[in-house]
């Protein structure tokens, strides 16, 4: 049975944005090889729209990033929407329920399967469904914007945490 991992960038002060910090070459080096093994991902519409940036090859790519998208497009996504119609290659859009159908996938599959998004993930969590969740502690201070954590959660116990790259600290968390 997969495992489904809720992993983000945060602020020290608890936010995510995408275009406030981006990962060094270590920590995107990081990512790279999380992409590799990851069975596939789970996406909020939001999150998934932000990724296809990943469909498309640009001339400008260090390797890394043409490793990334490579390994990104390998996986198989599921993308969790009331609005799409449609979804891009190698991904499937997921039905009405959302709790049948994650609890469908994470049975047909086994390994880790990433949860992108706060609020996708904050309606997984209410339906008790993360397995883990993995903050990647960045030494900046946003002041506001999109909550990691996008509600009230249940105490969580902290199983390892590591230094990846020069600032950032991933701390691994499992529901208590």
């Amino acid at each position: 049975m997969a495992r489904l991992v809720f992993g983000m960038n945060q602020s020290l002060d608890g936010y995510v944005d995408h275009m406030a910090f981006a990962p060094d070459g270590v920590l995107f080096r990081h990512f790279i090889d999380e992409a590799r093994a990851q069975t596939g991902s789970l996406y909020g519409r939001k999150m998934y729209e932000i990724m296809r940036y990943w469909d498309d090859d640009h001339p400008d790519w260090e390797p890394e990033g043409a490793a990334f998208a490579e390994a990104w497009r390998r996986q198989p996504k599921w993308v969790v929407s009331r609005t799409l119609t449609s979804a891009g290659p190698n991904a499937t859009l997921v039905g009405d329920d959302l709790g049948a159908a994650v609890v469908k996938i994470k049975a047909e599959h086994a390994g880790e399967i990433e949860v992108a998004g706060p609020n996708l993930a904050r309606s997984l969590t209410d339906l008790g469904l993360i397995d883990e969740y993995r903050i990647y502690l960045h030494p900046v201070v946003l002041g506001g914007g999109t909550p990691y954590f996008a509600g009230p959660r249940p105490r969580l116990r902290l199983v390892s945490q590591d230094r990846v790259g020069a600032d950032v600290l991933r701390l691994s968390y499992v529901p208590a």
